[in-house]
């Protein structure tokens, strides 16, 4: 981890303009082809939520912009963001779940499934301390629909600086299947460009035929 010296940052005005707003956050929604990891998935017996989320962190990590945090009054840029992602119970509620990132699927894996475990085993949000860390990024999931749009919950707080990143259900176009992806993100840490880096490099890892 290390702290950026705001004062003589290339973003610093971007940063005091949009840390300004009561709520600094913009995002996109877009999709990406999944049928490669999908068919990995179920080649291998593998849990395919497990397999796009691990590359969907591949890509987070990838992005530097996406790594920024506000801590206090400073900026830190994190080495590595875990994830934390919400988990469906049958009872029709869910709960949260913390996952340190590892680049070996398995042993991302292995922490992500006894979370899960955890969260069936277990009532209400489930918050710990690991809830209140910033150096993750936030995903969930919205598995009965596809979608082109999305609205989250906003305590209109312009020090949360938290990405957020939610995935919807897959739906087959032209052969294909396309999976939809909201990300958002402080526009003080990160602007367009940095989104679509991440969608890119998100891309390429869900192409990796392995």
């Amino acid at each position: 981890m290390k702290t950026i010296d705001i004062e003589n940052w290339k973003r610093k005005e971007h940063f005091n303009f949009f840390s300004k707003m009561a709520s600094p956050f913009f995002g996109v929604v877009a999709e990406v082809d999944c049928t490669t990891c999908y068919n990995h998935s179920k080649k291998n017996g593998e849990s395919f939520f497990a397999n796009y989320l691990h590359k969907s962190m591949i890509a987070v990590n990838s992005v530097e912009e996406l790594r920024y945090r506000i801590v206090g009054e400073t900026v830190v840029e994190f080495d590595v963001i875990h994830a934390g992602s919400t988990i469906a119970r049958e009872d029709g509620t869910f709960g949260f779940t913390y996952i340190p990132f590892n680049n070996e699927f398995s042993i991302f894996n292995a922490a992500l499934q006894e979370e899960i475990k955890a969260v069936k085993n277990s009532s209400g949000l489930r918050l710990s301390n690991d809830d209140f860390n910033v150096d993750l990024i936030r995903h969930s999931t919205f598995p009965w629909h596809s979608f082109s749009g999305l609205l989250h919950p906003t305590n209109f707080d312009s020090t949360d600086s938290i990405p957020k990143i939610t995935f919807g259900k897959f739906a087959i176009k032209e052969g294909k299947m396309m999976l939809p992806v909201s990300i958002e993100a402080h526009h003080g840490l990160a602007d367009g460009l940095h989104l679509a880096l991440y969608l890119e490099e998100f891309q390429r890892q869900l192409d990796i035929e392995e």
